[in-house]
């Protein structure tokens, strides 16, 4: 449990508003992800969902998309996926760094980059309750 204690949640310098376009957030979005402790054998692809425009600020969302490929298997039976999205404030100043906050399919928790503690366990039990109810659906 000592080991538990002493983690230190890693984090990474994020855009500002003027520095903010989707092809950069798709990079942080990696650059981000690659702080998290999980295994080789996971592959990820960061996707653009869109963009929605609210009063003070314009939201972009993005996918990340988890699976673990395998010589057997390259086309895997399930995929987790991992939504983020970029609120880019339109009344704060350019130099102000744009918020960030992050959802596992199938959880309502937000989280923030920081501030929360990344579980490799969380996207295998999204692909194992994935691959259980397929399981139960008969074609």
């Amino acid at each position: 449990m000592a080991k538990e204690e002493n983690y230190e949640v890693r984090n990474i310098k994020w855009l500002t508003i003027s520095e903010f376009s989707i092809p950069k957030a798709e990079e942080k979005i990696d650059e981000f992800i690659k702080t998290w402790e999980y295994q080789d054998s996971w592959l990820s692809c960061v996707d653009f969902l869109g963009k929605d425009d609210h009063d003070f600020d314009h939201r972009y969302r993005f996918r990340v998309r988890w699976s673990i490929p395998t010589r057997r298997k390259p086309v895997p039976r399930a995929t987790a996926c991992v939504y983020f999205t970029f609120v880019v404030s339109k009344i704060k100043p350019q130099d102000h760094v744009v918020d960030v906050f992050y959802v596992f399919e199938t959880n309502r928790l937000v989280h923030r980059p920081g501030q929360s503690r990344f579980r490799e366990k969380w996207l295998k039990d999204i692909i194992e309750n994935k691959v259980m109810m397929m399981s139960t659906v008969v074609f």
